[in-house]
């Protein structure tokens, strides 16, 4: 809590710098655009004056120094026919072309209002001018400052998510190796009992039932030694995966829950996977399923193939997922019952994305039960 709590923190102060930075750029383009403005018109009064100095007269050099000293801001001076008489501060080499100074003063008149330099007995020029080019490279400064803080926040929100996801691998691989090795121990001993218990005289088909869980047990074993490495995958054909774990389910679930297998088609239908990792996924459903019926209901177990992907909907008549939760179980911790880790669904979905490049989702949930679709590549 205190983690997020910091990191909203650090995007918030960050967002509000980039806005004060942007604010203060917009601010400080505007004062300069009126400063520009005020030279501009300063230049044209200068103008005026020396235009209407007589020949015999002497141009004041003060005037002279403010018509000269405008050597940065691009302008036009044209007659009262909008035919150019001068320029200033424009490419020399460009401004040879009349149609690239017309070009310039088109964009003058989009950009300001020209200033008008009355000369007397009627006649008028027109000033135009344009922001030069400290002020235009200045007004995208602002856009630039966003998308820089925007491209470091992204990296910031990135890495933040990347460490998040690296915690969580190596606490699925420590929890996974250590689970291993505390069932590894006693397992070896249960082994040895069977095998005494088979000299016994005991009723065979006990022995062969406290077998078979043990042999899970082996499986379930391998399944967390597994975790943290890349699983091999392999042709398999799903209907003999599903039809095996349920097979296998029925016996140890409780007596009033049915399953209800359908496979659309009568091919096999062939999917690259690891079969005892594919089995915990079917196996952690149906016991979520049997919890969310109490006991008592039906699974539904549904195989469709479509374009190069095979659907598989699991489906319980179970209470139900409320919508903001949907998306919720999934996460590590999650659970609603008293007991337990909340690790199943998060397993689940870690085992369908991450080791076959499938995808897994709730695609229904109502008070009568809820679908969980997974989806595999053919």
């Amino acid at each position: 809590m205190k983690n997020s709590l910091w990191k909203y923190l650090f995007f918030g102060v960050a967002t509000l710098l980039a806005i004060a930075s942007w604010i203060y750029t917009l601010a400080l383009s505007r004062n300069i655009r009126q400063s520009e403005q005020q030279r501009v018109e300063l230049w044209s009064q200068a103008y005026k004056e020396v235009q209407q100095v007589d020949v015999e007269q002497q141009v004041s050099p003060l005037v002279l120094k403010i018509i000269q000293s405008n050597n940065y801001i691009p302008v036009i001076l044209c007659d009262s026919k909008m035919r150019i008489i001068s320029y200033a501060n424009l490419d020399k080499h460009k401004a040879k072309d009349s149609a690239y100074l017309y070009r310039q003063l088109k964009i003058m008149q989009a950009q300001h209002k020209p200033i008008i330099i009355d000369l007397g007995d009627g006649v008028k020029n027109y000033l135009f001018y344009k922001d030069s080019k400290v002020l235009t490279e200045l007004s995208y400064y602002p856009l630039i400052q966003l998308i820089v803080a925007v491209i470091f926040l992204l990296v910031i929100f990135v890495a933040a998510r990347t460490t998040k996801k690296a915690e969580e691998h190596y606490l699925w691989v420590a929890m996974s190796k250590e689970t291993a090795h505390q069932i590894g121990t006693p397992l070896s001993s249960l082994v040895a009992w069977i095998e005494m218990l088979k000299l016994s005289g005991l009723d065979e088909r006990l022995i062969t039932e406290v077998e078979k869980d043990v042999q899970r047990l082996e499986k379930i074993t391998e399944r967390f030694s597994r975790i943290g490495s890349k699983p091999e995958l392999q042709p398999t054909n799903l209907y003999k995966v599903i039809m095996d774990t349920v097979e296998y389910l029925k016996r140890r679930s409780p007596k009033r829950v049915t399953y209800h297998i359908i496979f659309e088609s009568k091919e096999p239908i062939i999917v690259n996977m690891n079969a005892p990792l594919f089995e915990w996924v079917i196996e952690n459903l149906a016991k979520n399923a049997i919890d969310a019926m109490s006991g008592k209901g039906e699974i539904k177990i549904r195989v469709v193939e479509k374009d190069k992907n095979v659907i598989i909907d699991f489906s319980d008549q179970g209470k139900g997922i409320p919508p903001k939760y949907q998306k919720q179980v999934f996460k590590p911790g999650y659970t609603t019952k008293k007991y337990g880790w909340g690790m199943g669904l998060a397993l689940v979905k870690r085992i369908v994305e991450t080791y076959h490049n499938g995808r897994i989702f709730v695609l229904s949930s109502s008070n009568k039960g809820t679908t969980f679709r997974i989806m595999l590549k053919k």
